[in-house]
């Protein structure tokens, strides 16, 4: 640490975020010092430059981003720190690239705590360390107070996709089996949980987690998957609804082999939600050939993210591409597309 170039240590118990933070002069170069490169630090965030240089393995380059609202910024089982770098881990993985690098880039609001601020920046060097992807470059910018909402997180990431693996929303096919990775609906409920108003006693946590590892050994076993989809915003109804019109496909599904926590159904219940609508944050929808779909779910069900997986349905022909579902009681009806927001800021 430059002494001289900072005389006074960046108080982050006590201080909060002021404009000087945004402005690009010395408070702005000390942040980034003491809070982002102390936590995040590896040898190409270090080298200080505006873009980071690296070299890739041959195959097909991937390259997402998300920007991330999420309210609260805390949150059973996460926070918005750790969900920034999963949520776009994840957008990556699910073409069955291997995740390499993810920028960031963070706006604040002035008057936002630092010591909040850390706690975030240290969440995500965590979950990024865990996950095996740094941080190698990002950017700061600080909007007046009452312009903002504390802190919102944009990740880009760009993974390599094997060769031979070509996984795409537009590959299902009629008679492949549709398997999800595990319950669904747990990370909205832990938000709900946790927003004023809408509190109930649950121990529900978020799912918020990195799949790529999960997708690793799955493509490793059937490299021909013909699509994976992280069922976030709009649940699992909306992903398979999406699938189902970029393949002109219709899906039928099983309610008795969804997989729900008890706690989400009733918490569900208690609000007049429909699980297969509640956000998720740590599980994949996997459609593959009818016949490799056994050895899918084993190799899942062996993995620490995907105990609960299971085949939930499969894919039809009809061109309408309507996605349906055999109730439990044995009558079938439409999943439709969601409509309306049902619980905004979920990631």
């Amino acid at each position: 640490m430059n002494k001289k170039r900072f005389p006074v240590r960046l108080n982050i118990r006590n201080n909060v975020i002021d404009m000087t933070h945004g402005s690009g002069g010395r408070a702005m170069a000390q942040l980034i010092e003491e809070l982002f490169v102390k936590h995040l630090d590896n040898d190409l965030l270090r080298q200080a430059n505006d873009q980071a240089a690296f070299n890739v393995p041959g195959g097909r380059m991937v390259m997402s981003t998300d920007g991330h609202v999420i309210s609260p910024l805390f949150f059973p089982g996460g926070d918005i720190g750790s969900l920034s770098v999963h949520g776009t881990i994840n957008d990556v993985a699910m073409s069955g690239a291997r995740p390499l690098y993810l920028s960031a880039g963070f706006i604040l609001e002035e008057g936002f705590p630092l010591s909040e601020l850390e706690k975030i920046v240290a969440s995500m060097a965590e979950a990024s360390a865990t996950a095996g992807v740094p941080v190698v470059t990002g950017d700061t910018k600080v909007v007046e107070k009452g312009k903002g909402d504390g802190i919102f997180i944009t990740t880009t990431g760009v993974g390599m996709v094997p060769e031979g693996v070509q996984i795409s929303g537009d590959r299902a096919l009629p008679g492949d089996a549709i398997l999800i990775s595990g319950t669904i609906g747990d990370h909205g409920v832990a938000i709900m949980s946790s927003r004023e108003n809408l509190e109930f006693e649950t121990s529900i946590q978020s799912d918020s987690a990195a799949l790529h590892t999960l997708v690793a050994d799955m493509v490793t076993a059937v490299p021909d998957i013909h699509c994976l989809r992280d069922p976030t915003r709009g649940g699992l109804a909306t992903t398979l609804n999406e699938l189902a019109q970029q393949s002109s496909v219709g899906m039928i599904l099983d309610e008795n082999r969804i997989p729900v926590n008890p706690s989400v159904t009733a918490a569900c219940e208690l609000l007049g939600l429909d699980p297969l609508y509640v956000a998720n944050e740590g599980k994949l929808v996997c459609i593959c050939a009818r016949e490799y779909s056994q050895s899918l779910l084993s190799i899942m069900q062996a993995h620490p993210l995907g105990h609960n997986a299971a085949v939930i349905g499969e894919v039809t022909d009809d061109p309408n591409g309507f996605v349906q579902m055999q109730t439990r009681f044995g009558g079938s009806r439409i999943v439709d597309w969601l409509s309306g927001e049902q619980l905004p800021r979920i990631c």
